[in-house]
């Protein structure tokens, strides 16, 4: 069993900048950010392969603005994802979320699909508050 411990959501104006860290007590092979606005279904952000194999994914809407970063401790992983220019749409709770394996390679929009599809993963942490006022 993997526990997640997710940090640094909070409240930002329009075209500031967050930082939020996952930590993951065992091992994982790939951890990603989702997202969930009030009223809609929980979306895929950021993933990011962390058993040291290449994977690295982000959605349109966090291209360009998001970056998502580990830092590999002996079985056990942290994830970061830096946000900035944020805008009101960004506001939501976000996941973190973690899986024991990785897909095989493919095209970019393939692994931008299965990479963001919360259905791959298996374990989440308990969410933490993102908002961003106009």
């Amino acid at each position: 069993q993997v526990q997640l411990v997710e940090s640094g959501g909070g409240s930002v104006q329009a075209g500031g900048s967050l930082r939020l860290s996952c930590t993951a007590s065992g091992y994982t092979a790939g951890m990603a950010w989702f997202r969930q606005a009030p009223g809609k279904e929980r979306e895929g952000v950021a993933a990011i392969a962390t058993d040291g194999s290449t994977g690295l994914v982000y959605a349109d809407s966090a291209k360009g603005r998001f970056t998502i970063s580990q830092d590999n401790a002996k079985n056990s992983a942290t994830v970061y994802l830096q946000m900035n220019s944020l805008t009101p749409e960004d506001t939501g709770v976000y996941y973190c979320a973690a899986a024991m394996t990785n897909p095989l390679p493919g095209s970019d929009r393939y692994m931008q699909l299965i990479w963001l599809d919360r259905r791959r993963y298996s374990y989440w942490g308990q969410g933490t508050q993102v908002t961003v006022s106009s």
